[in-house]
């Protein structure tokens, strides 16, 4: 058991050898397009949840 626990954990850290990590640039800047894009969306469902109410309270009153 402990024999496969062992080869397993040597596979992992061969695999992330191989891994292409972002630099700090792209990382900050994909960061900073998610924001924009939550803001948007959030934005806009606001709106709509806001709309979608006062129809609602229209149309039960």
């Amino acid at each position: 058991m402990f024999g496969k626990l062992k080869t397993f954990i040597s596979e992992v850290r061969v695999e992330l050898k191989k891994v292409t990590w972002p630099s700090r640039q792209d990382t900050v800047a994909s960061t900073g397009v998610v924001l924009v894009v939550v803001f948007i969306i959030g934005f806009y469902l606001g709106i709509i949840d806001v709309l979608l109410s006062r129809l609602v309270a229209a149309i039960l009153s």
